[in-house]
């Protein structure tokens, strides 16, 4: 699963960002649970939470189809706009004001992904039988 664990190497730095900026922001408010009322570290905090529901799924199914022998332009199709679209959508959801269009970018990109993957996984895998 070599592309995939491409991809994963390059989601994870984004990952440790977004939660870095969650730390910074608790040390400098001595908040160490939840969000002590503060609004942008609720903000910070969603991002993060955001990141974290969507791309581990994301990234199961791309192994699983690319286990399952999904053509590779469209693994890397689907971590590229995985990628763009998680980065986007982090951008645009951490600004004071929403950056909408990249909020809303970055949401449609990665449901898009999770389609494609999905249906990629559920073709290939009944193609093959499901040895009932």
């Amino acid at each position: 699963m070599q592309i995939t664990a491409f991809y994963a190497s390059l989601l994870v730095p984004l990952f440790l960002l977004l939660s870095v900026r969650i730390i910074r922001m608790r040390f400098g408010a001595r908040v160490s649970i939840g969000d002590g009322g503060d609004k942008e570290l609720l903000r910070r905090m969603r991002v993060h939470s955001n990141f974290a529901e969507y791309v581990p799924f994301a990234l199961v199914l791309m192994g699983l189809a690319e286990s399952l022998a999904l053509d590779a332009r469209l693994l890397h199709g689907a971590g590229i706009a995985l990628l763009l679209g998680r980065a986007a959508h982090a951008y645009g959801m951490s600004q004071s004001k929403d950056i909408l269009p990249l909020r809303s970018g970055g949401v449609i990109a990665t449901s898009l992904v999770l389609i494609v993957l999905a249906a990629s996984c559920f073709y290939l895998s009944t193609r093959r039988g499901l040895g009932f």
